[in-house]
């Protein structure tokens, strides 16, 4: 068994699909902005792009709550080389961060976060020089 990628099942996929090629400038390997679905490289690992209510359709789960007010599940987590020339990137292409570039001395990374159009967290970090 290996990991191949990671599928956000998004409820907006064009803005999604806006977001992470224009704004975080993944390249899509596969599908477009009208396909629906999209492969989008991120370095070594995919993030696939996908509709919620296509995947509900395929799961059988359309009745179900499409998303309910909760802490988040997850994070995809991006390494770069400065979070504080990221943010200023990120800020002046209209992305509002969660948190400013904040230093995690316990953690040994300088960290911000912010959300996709799906409200999925993101954070990007940077290492820490080593004292």
């Amino acid at each position: 068994m290996r990991f191949t990628h990671l599928r956000l099942l998004v409820k907006d996929y064009r803005s999604s699909f806006y977001f992470y090629t224009e704004v975080l400038n993944f390249k899509c390997m596969w599908g477009d902005l009208e396909s629906g679905y999209a492969d989008l490289k991120t370095g070594n690992t995919l993030i696939a792009l996908y509709s919620r209510s296509e995947m509900a359709t395929a799961m059988e789960t359309s009745d179900l709550p499409c998303q309910v007010k909760a802490q988040d599940s997850f994070s995809i987590i991006l390494e770069v080389d400065n979070v504080d020339a990221t943010a200023k990137a990120l800020k002046a292409k209209g992305v509002e961060l969660e948190t400013e570039p904040k230093d995690r001395e316990q953690w040994g990374i300088r960290t911000a976060h912010l959300r996709d159009p799906d409200g999925n967290l993101l954070e990007f970090f940077e290492s820490l020089p080593e004292e």
